[in-house]
């Protein structure tokens, strides 16, 4: 791990805090549309208004939605970490727990547990605005042969 990308990473992220992620390179990530709370070193925290493409035909939170939001953000907070490749999951584990509705706001975290030099293993969890655990998941990911490119 080099640190001046570690720093300058983190730096970007800290500097989208209260934005939303229209401009994420991740092409899931601009759909999801979260807005960044905080930026910290392993762990990035966002919050997503929940549409009606994201739900059910019960006007719940899908799964699939619910599942993306962790990884995807997962994902981001490995990218943070100032790694010369990339990443990608080996498995993702989410268990549902509660329901978020259509219109409610849901905060996603996702921080790392252990950033070993092929394996990093992350966790995260995704609460409702009434402060309940709506999902919590885990995932390992492995690194590639893919140079990142910025």
């Amino acid at each position: 791990m080099n640190s001046p990308e570690i720093n300058s990473r983190l730096q970007f992220f800290q500097s989208m805090i209260g934005q939303d992620m229209r401009q994420s390179i991740s092409p899931l990530g601009r759909w999801l549309n979260g807005v960044l709370r905080v930026a910290e070193q392993g762990s990035l925290t966002a919050d997503y208004v929940v549409r009606e493409e994201m739900c059910n035909p019960m006007q719940v939170l899908h799964g699939g939605t619910v599942s993306a939001m962790l990884d995807d953000l997962i994902g981001a907070t490995v990218y943070s970490l100032g790694r010369e490749y990339a990443y990608t999951s080996i498995n993702l584990s989410v268990d549902f727990l509660h329901a978020a509705r259509l219109g409610e706001t849901v905060t996603a975290t996702a921080r790392i547990v252990r950033a070993g030099k092929n394996v990093i293993h992350a966790e995260g969890v995704l609460v409702a605005e009434d402060g309940k655990l709506v999902a919590k998941a885990s995932s390992n990911l492995v690194q590639t042969s893919l140079k990142l490119p910025f």
